[in-house]
């Protein structure tokens, strides 16, 4: 027990005064030398990538692991709801859990934690012990996050660290294609099993690096209160009510199951509950007057709608491809290239850094998604891969170029305020990145089925079966299996159902259209409010410089 605490234990180490850090919890900032900055970045994009995968890799593959486990479409959507629902929310707790115990108990106990939950998957066999085990991967899956910044602002010069916060929440993004990519190698190993064995790896690699190479020792401070459990467990059961809705109730459909009502009723008092004890603490959790302020309702808005928006591509133009036939296979240089613009994303965002212009930025990014869902609304049944390399390029290069501005947005505005105004903002990001995220899948989701059943009932009311036309469909169809359909009715029936699958194909073509142009409306006009705002901003500091000089 003695060997084990002396383990978890900070260092001791002397900083000067500009080397430490801003506020409790974070990791002091000193120089080093050029090989100890090389390793940290190195161990910071191996936890990021680490933690990004957890829940990259169960996504990706859900077929796969749905077919594994004996699980139906509904029960496999719990899979990677039960990781946002309890990843969202838990930066309220890991933030004082830094603070008060310090960095180096962290990164152990959450790293070892995420190692040892992996290896979990692989016992897990029915469905409640795969969903208990997410969530709880979920939990130890938000601290990765936050130990891949940490790494990385310490592989980068002083006048450099903001830069390193941005390649650190831009990392695990990247994730998601780097999935897509190799995931059917994977599959191909040892079916789903490679899946978790190459995750528990990366878990191990982790807490290997973390244990060699600590980070900088931090401030202390007695940070928990006991009010502080009680807001969490409101929130985060509300929360986690509303991430299930919306992970899952497209699947069983949001009028047909009493639960998905009953569970948005249960969220609005729990949150009213929440929010009511915060408004009225010394000492609150949440600033909740704070929230309320103009900056962050606009935040809360803009980036929201950006989550929204960014499902085009792993929502509508995956989709779209897997409709017209095309597998995981076939789509692998298309990954390359979503996984090479998602790394220049990151790295443009942390070289334009500049947080006096942090509006302009997420404009581009989304200003960018606007153009490109609109090129890939004229997709035909002939859309193939190559042609959707340049948007998807561009909508990638979006995803991860608007996530640095807009963290730094809210945290430029949060630290001057001191360390409860950091704790209010970096739970709000989590919770509208999360929301967001399956918010957009939900919602475009939703319309791609409606406007399927839309355009199916169209198409089926032009087919007659007079017309020579359709006739003529039908018995080519037919024609396509005479050498092993002998019986003309038979035949005659098989050149049916491949005309309705036929027409099945086009609705959805035509519906995945509509969601592309609904997705390039949305993107346009969150882009044209973000500019009405700058050019308010603009005026408005003009007009202050005009009133100086007068006075």
């Amino acid at each position: 027990m003695r060997r084990l605490r002396k383990f978890l234990s900070e260092e001791t180490w002397e900083f000067a005064p500009h080397e430490r850090s801003s506020m409790p919890g974070s990791p002091a900032t000193p120089e080093h030398p050029l090989r100890r900055r090389a390793a940290y970045g190195v161990i910071g994009v191996l936890v990021g990538l680490t933690g990004g995968l957890g829940n990259a890799l169960v996504s990706v593959n859900l077929p796969t692991l749905q077919g594994a486990l004996g699980l139906d479409p509904v029960q496999g959507a719990w899979l990677p709801t039960a990781y946002v629902m309890t990843s969202t929310t838990i930066n309220l707790l890991l933030i004082k859990f830094r603070q008060q115990y310090g960095l180096r108990p962290f990164a152990m106990i959450f790293v070892a934690l995420y190692a040892l939950l992996t290896a979990a998957h692989l016992l897990a066999r029915g469905i409640g012990s795969a969903i208990a085990v997410r969530a709880a991967s979920g939990l130890a899956g938000a601290a990765l996050s936050t130990l891949c910044s940490y790494y990385l602002m310490q592989a980068l010069p002083a006048k450099w660290r903001l830069k390193g916060l941005v390649l650190g929440i831009g990392v695990g993004q990247c994730a998601v294609p780097l999935a897509r990519l190799f995931s059917p190698d994977l599959l191909a190993l040892s079916q789903w099993r490679a899946l978790y064995f190459f995750e528990l790896g990366l878990g191990l690699l982790s807490l290997a690096a973390v244990s060699w190479l600590r980070l900088p020792p931090s401030q202390r401070q007695p940070a928990f209160a006991p009010l502080d459990f009680v807001t969490f467990a409101l929130l985060g059961t509300a929360v986690a009510l509303v991430v299930g809705v919306l992970g899952v109730g497209r699947y069983v459909w949001w009028t047909q199951a009493a639960w998905v009502g009953w569970a948005l009723i249960a969220a609005i008092p729990l949150t009213a509950l929440a929010v009511l004890i915060e408004h009225h603490r010394a000492n609150p959790l949440l600033n909740t007057r704070w929230l309320g302020s103009a900056d962050i309702l606009r935040f809360v808005v803009v980036t929201t709608m950006a989550r929204i928006v960014l499902s085009e591509q792993s929502f509508a133009a995956i989709g779209l491809l897997n409709t017209l036939g095309q597998t995981n296979d076939e789509l692998q240089t298309l990954f390359v290239i979503i996984s090479l613009a998602s790394l220049a994303g990151v790295v443009a965002s942390a070289i334009t850094l500049d947080v006096d212009r942090l509006g302009q930025p997420i404009m581009l990014a989304i200003g960018l998604v606007a153009v490109a869902a609109y090129a890939d609304s004229l997709s035909t049944n002939l859309t193939r891969a190559p042609q959707m390399y340049l948007t998807q390029a561009a909508i990638a290069f979006s995803g991860t170029f608007f996530l640095g501005p807009a963290l730094l947005f809210g945290m430029t505005r949060a630290l001057p305020q001191g360390a409860g105004h950091v704790i209010t903002f970096m739970a709000l990001f989590g919770i509208v990145n999360g929301i967001g995220g399956l918010a957009g899948a939900a919602a475009l989701g939703t319309f791609q089925i409606e406007r399927e059943k839309a355009h199916s009932a169209a198409i089926v009311q032009t087919l007659e079966a007079t017309d020579p036309m359709v006739i003529q469909r039908m018995a080519v169809g037919g024609g396509a299996v005479g050498r092993v359909l002998a019986d003309p009715s038979l035949r005659s029936a098989e050149g049916a159902a491949l005309l309705s699958q036929n027409a099945t194909r086009e609705a959805n073509v035509l519906a995945y259209n509509d969601v592309f142009r609904l997705i390039s409306l949305l993107a346009a006009l969150t882009t044209a409010y973000l500019g009405f705002l700058l050019v308010r901003q603009q005026l408005r500091i003009r007009r202050a410089a005009r009133i100086g000089q007068t006075a």
